[in-house]
């Protein structure tokens, strides 16, 4: 899978400039999206090749909105890559079982999460 244009839905603004930046510097297009709702709206304007998405964010949660996706054919496909402070093994363990294809823990760092993404 060719990987182009990445979603990013965090409801920090710092995680989204410093996500936004490092994925730029490597030659991805990145849009972002503070919640669910928002993410859907970008996803259904112009559908990215992977979504990096936060657990913690207000209304639905990473896990909700994970879940949602990988289960409606519409979006089954497109990649998912939890981002989150949440670093306790069930809390990875149900990310993955929500459709997630991997569960980085922040401070996201850069050698991972390039790593996770040229694995998909």
């Amino acid at each position: 899978m060719s990987i182009k244009n990445i979603l990013i839905v965090d409801d920090s603004k710092t995680e989204q400039v410093y996500l936004s930046q490092m994925l730029a510097a490597e030659g991805y297009a990145t849009q972002v999206a503070s919640d669910a709702e928002e993410a859907q709206k970008w996803i259904d304007l112009k559908r990215p090749d992977l979504i990096l998405l936060d657990i913690v964010m207000p209304g639905q949660s990473g896990f909700q909105f994970a879940r949602t996706l990988t289960r409606d054919e519409k979006y089954m496909d497109i990649p998912i890559i939890l981002c989150t402070s949440k670093d306790q093994e069930t809390d990875r363990v149900w990310g993955l079982r929500q459709g997630a294809k991997a569960y980085i823990v922040k401070p996201v760092q850069k050698t991972e999460l390039l790593e996770k993404i040229r694995a998909l």
